[in-house]
């Protein structure tokens, strides 16, 4: 019998962050010792949900909230949500106005399934996170990547947003704090690119899941910045609160001229079909929003000593060039050498995998265009895996 023919969409779909886990198992499978550096979770390192929030899931689970929820999400969340984001990021949004979701990925999914038709182009930062260009090429749409400007802390280039819009462009996706690079936008930089969408009549999709974990400047939401601009905003609980394996996040819709009306129930359409996100988990969202937070403060300032830790033992290593993060918790070095002695950044990642033992991810995974020369690595790993992560690529990087 002939192999049964799959989907052309599933077929080309990449992630590179978890695609290179297979070249170190393999490793392993061998009695080799790896130290991981390429999945941004904490709680796989020495992090850990706060107490009183993994006593509200067990707490929701025994009280017997382990029914199908509302496909929206449970009501009383929406509402916290629209709690947080009114004290947090100043934005006024209503709880008719919250979707909640099984982590971002799926807010990314429903996101692009509504606005993506075949051809249309969808703007997003190079290098950006391997999940927006993944959906959109998975809708038949195409990635057009603007560029972000490494000198200048990867902040985006507005000309180059300008240049790059045309008449298949459908949206522009923000990612602040940044997944890979870290940066932190500025307000003007945001600004900016929030009046070419109004002069365009483009929709701004802004990820701000890293809102919360930022080291010197103060973050400001797109949607605060927006004023009567449509926007969606997309957030979650998997940093700020811990919780990443839990998959809880949600998305919004600033909508102060009711330009988003149609898509915001076509959203909803969605979530019906999906049923509905884990009720219990869902509870115990409430009780992160409405609880202490003391313990995201704690987790930013353990954050910032590995990042000052990571970024000085990287800036002083020969052949490799490292901008200072700003929020979230990665790192994404340059490496002088590649297209020399290394032909490609994935070749960089094998040959540290394979003589160092340690995983990193390569920087084309995040776009070709302005991620290749690069890798990604986390710093939000213990500090033992962070020096021995260090001494080890430094000892390759002197051979």
């Amino acid at each position: 019998m002939k192999p049964f023919k799959v989907s052309k969409r599933t077929r080309t779909i990449e992630y590179a962050i978890r695609d290179v886990i297979g070249f170190a198992k393999d490793l392993e499978k061998q009695g080799k010792k790896i130290l991981y550096l390429n999945i941004g979770d904490p709680v796989k390192y020495d992090f850990d949900t706060p107490s009183h929030i993994k006593k509200a899931l067990c707490d929701a689970v025994n009280s017997g909230s382990n029914f199908y929820g509302a496909s929206e999400g449970e009501k009383e969340l929406r509402e916290a949500i629209c709690e947080k984001e009114k004290r947090t990021n100043r934005i006024d949004i209503a709880p008719d106005d919250v979707v909640v979701t099984s982590g971002v990925s799926e807010a990314i999914q429903m996101s692009m399934a509504a606005i993506v038709e075949k051809g249309d182009e969808i703007m997003m930062p190079g290098p950006t996170y391997p999940s927006y260009m993944s959906y959109a090429q998975f809708y038949e749409g195409k990635p057009v990547f603007y560029r972000t400007v490494e000198a200048e802390g990867w902040q985006p280039d507005t000309d180059d947003i300008r240049e790059k819009i045309s008449k298949k462009t459908r949206a522009i996706i923000i990612i602040n704090p940044n997944n890979p690079t870290g940066a932190l936008y500025d307000e003007k930089t945001v600004r900016e690119i929030l009046n070419i969408a109004a002069e365009h009549e483009l929709l701004i999709l802004s990820d701000e899941i890293y809102d919360r974990i930022v080291y010197g400047k103060r973050f400001v939401s797109t949607s605060y910045l927006a004023k009567d601009i449509p926007v969606v905003g997309l957030n979650g609980f998997s940093k700020a609160y811990l919780a990443t394996g839990w998959r809880l996040g949600y998305l919004y819709f600033h909508d102060p001229t009711g330009k988003l009306a149609e898509l915001k129930e076509c959203v909803k359409k969605e979530t019906r079909i999906r049923l509905s996100s884990c009720t219990p988990v869902q509870k115990a969202g409430i009780t992160a929003l409405k609880g202490p937070q003391e313990c995201v403060k704690e987790m930013v300032d353990k954050l910032r000593l590995r990042r000052d830790y990571t970024v000085k033992r990287l800036c002083e290593m020969n052949g490799i060039g490292c901008t200072q993060p700003e929020g979230a918790f990665y790192v994404f070095p340059r490496i002088q050498k590649i297209g020399s002695k290394w032909k490609t950044d994935m070749e960089f990642v094998l040959d540290v995998l394979n003589k160092a033992g340690v995983l990193l991810v390569p920087g084309s995974g995040f776009g070709a265009a302005y991620g290749s020369g690069h890798v990604r690595a986390v710093f939000c790993a213990d500090m033992n895996t962070l020096e021995k992560s260090m001494d080890n690529l430094e000892a390759f990087m002197k051979k």
